[in-house]
């Protein structure tokens, strides 16, 4: 399994916006192939930033929905709401 996470700083005037969009589209992304959950996070004490937390099957599954048209119709509008670079991780579970 596969946990991808993405730290998102959303501008002050457009955090409604982001969170709509997300809303609009989590179904689509959690019956992507492979996505096994995915969850919008906000950081405590300040409001611009946001973490996208989903599970994924593999590696291939993750990358098959990046390169996919819903995907980079998503993105397309997410960048638009930006005040900083995008930041993301994609993590194995350790056996520990």
């Amino acid at each position: 399994m596969i946990i991808r996470i993405v730290k998102l700083s959303i501008s002050s005037s457009h955090i409604d916006d982001f969170t709509n969009l997300f809303k609009e589209n989590k179904n689509k992304i959690l019956n992507f192939e492979g996505c096994n959950h995915v969850e919008l996070l906000k950081e405590s004490g300040n409001e611009n930033i946001f973490f996208t937390y989903s599970h994924w099957e593999q590696i291939s599954d993750l990358e098959k929905y990046r390169e996919s048209s819903t995907f980079k119709e998503i993105w397309k509008k997410t960048k638009t709401y930006f005040c900083d670079k995008p930041q993301a991780w994609s993590l194995n579970k350790t056996n520990t």
